[in-house]
């Protein structure tokens, strides 16, 4: 058998450190130059269940998730049920006789055996750890494993030591007579690996984020977790509050103060901070908000991935004031974009969303070393006749802090004058909404521009936001679709002006999305017009495949 692309999963209960081979894995795998794609499903629980990690392994850069298994290391009995629709003939399962039904092919591999005889009954994640370096050809040494297991104990590194030694010596008596090859070059260069939670993190602090509260929600938690760790090192304020309204009211606070904060949150908590959105949009002040996606109502599927809360960010709050809304589609653009946030949070004074969701913020490959631009800072210098809500040509104030002048800085969440003192008055009412709400057509003209891919004398037109774009595009490719493009947003709110003209071009509309309304569909109709002629939405909690979009546009 030879592989010149090789999907390897592996799948255990919570607690058998599936996670710790993607981890430590996928760590060789970047050193030695291999390119890869790992992607991860877990299930909201400490112990048990099932949970699984993939990594899609290729001579060419990949970044859109496939659900087919070349190779299958099951760690328990419940790993198959559990994978059983992404399991088919080809698919090779190592395993112990224990753990499979009946009747099921499968390759003897004794990774209990193993681990019991070095000493560590649960070190199954080590002797799996060695099967994989050998089958990639990569040196055996306390160097990879050091590192992660030493801070356990030495008892504990060196039982694990002897675990992956022993399963990289068995691996060689089992894989001598399949003759797996496995035909992957590594590439040249160095290459940063981050997840998207971390492209998060470190596009705030590229954005000045110095101040980052939340009340801990998954998918959401990691990107406080990053940037908390690297709090002293950077001066960054990073605080976990007692509820979510204390959360986006203590960052509205830091903004007025002089600071630059950010909010993570999940469906959720984000629904505790609708007030403090509101208040935002009347006192005028930047707020930047991480708004990490998962299946709702309520608390729904914690641990899983979709893209419904497109609606809450649009319309949540009392009142009308404008808003951005940004949906990364890679890892490269949840730094970027979370970057570009703060700048459009900070210029037109007001909310700014980053919208994600699990699959996308728990995804991570090699990718090449990240540019960033200069922080700009919108921030003035009073003077003793100071208007803080000054009347302007494009409804943008200049915005003072405490302290940095002679001037007067009144913030008010009642309606207000110029200088920020509470108002009823109704014809200045009129003029402090109306100047509100300009900003929006100034917002509308830096409004990034979608992401256009495929035939430029299309017919059909491929719509598609936020992390579904590798999947729909690799996809695509292998199709090789004639008189087809994909439109792809990044930009939810306002939508880019050049939308309705890339609609008016096309016969007809294609929407992918991962909810059950079609949110975007509908915004896109309410912009352009234009609805949909086809659509495949997904809501059950995992991502899409590159093989059901394909399936879906061979069909269509």
């Amino acid at each position: 058998m030879n592989y010149e692309n090789v999907n390897i999963t592996l799948c255990g209960g919570a607690g058998l450190g599936v996670q710790t081979v993607e981890y430590l894995f996928t760590k060789f795998l970047n050193k030695k130059g291999i390119l890869f794609y790992a992607s991860k499903e877990y299930e909201s629980r400490v112990r048990g269940g099932s949970n699984s990690t993939t990594i899609q392994i290729s001579n060419k850069e990949i970044k859109g998730f496939s659900k087919k298994i070349d190779i299958l290391i099951p760690f328990d009995k419940e790993a198959i049920p559990h994978l059983k629709n992404r399991i088919d003939k080809d698919t090779l399962i190592f395993s112990e006789k224990e753990f499979l039904e009946e009747n099921i092919p499968f390759i003897e591999f004794p990774l209990k055996k193993i681990a019991k005889e070095a000493g560590i009954p649960q070190g199954l994640n080590s002797v799996a750890l060695g099967f994989l370096c050998n089958l990639f050809s990569i040196e055996k040494g306390e160097k990879y494993l050091k590192d992660f297991f030493e801070k356990k104990g030495e008892e504990t590194y060196q039982k694990n030591l002897k675990a992956f030694i022993m399963g990289y010596e068995e691996s060689k008596k089992v894989l001598e007579n399949l003759k797996i090859q496995i035909n992957i070059k590594p590439k040249e260069g160095k290459r940063i690996l981050w997840d998207g939670s971390m492209a998060v993190s470190i596009g705030a602090l590229a954005g000045g984020c110095n101040f980052i509260t939340t009340y801990p929600m998954s998918p959401s938690t990691g990107v406080f977790k990053n940037l908390a760790e690297i709090s002293k090192d950077f001066d960054i304020v990073a605080i976990q509050c007692e509820d979510e309204i204390a959360v986006a009211n203590m960052a509205i606070g830091a903004w007025y103060a002089g600071g630059r904060a950010m909010v993570t949150t999940s469906g959720g908590g984000f629904a505790l901070m609708c007030e403090a959105l509101s208040l935002a949009g009347a006192m005028e002040s930047p707020l930047v908000i991480h708004l990490a996606q998962r299946p709702g109502p309520a608390t729904g599927l914690p641990t899983r991935t979709e893209q419904a809360d497109l609606n809450l960010a649009l319309y949540a709050g009392h009142g009308e004031f404008p808003r951005v809304i940004l949906a990364p589609s890679s890892i490269e653009s949840c730094f970027y974009l979370t970057q570009k946030a703060f700048y459009i949070s900070d210029k037109f004074q007001i909310p700014a969303f980053i919208l994600t969701d699990q699959h996308l913020l728990d995804s991570f490959y090699p990718m090449e070393e990240i540019k960033y631009e200069k922080i700009e800072n919108f921030i003035v210098e009073t003077k003793k006749d100071y208007l803080r809500y000054k009347f302007t040509e494009n409804g943008i104030s200049p915005r003072g802090v405490p302290g940095f002048g002679e001037g007067l800085v009144c913030f008010d969440s009642h309606e207000h004058t110029e200088e920020g003192h509470i108002t009823e008055e109704e014809d200045l009412r009129i003029k402090m909404v109306e100047k509100r709400n300009k900003k929006e057509k100034y917002i509308k003209d830096e409004a990034l521009e979608p992401i256009f891919f495929g035939d430029k004398n299309y017919k059909n037109l491929i719509i598609s936001w936020g992390s579904t774009y590798h999947t729909i595009k690799e996809s695509f490719e292998n199709l090789n679709l004639k008189e087809t493009a994909i439109l792809h947003f990044e930009q939810l709110w306002p939508v880019n002006k050049k939308a309705k003209e890339y609609a008016e071009k096309a016969n007809k509309l294609i929407f992918i999305e991962g909810n059950y309304t079609s949110q975007f569909e509908r915004l896109f109709y309410y912009e352009t017009g234009r609805k949909a002629d086809k659509k495949f939405l997904k809501y059950s909690g995992s991502p899409f495949s590159i093989e059901e979009i394909k399936d879906f546009l061979i069909k269509l």
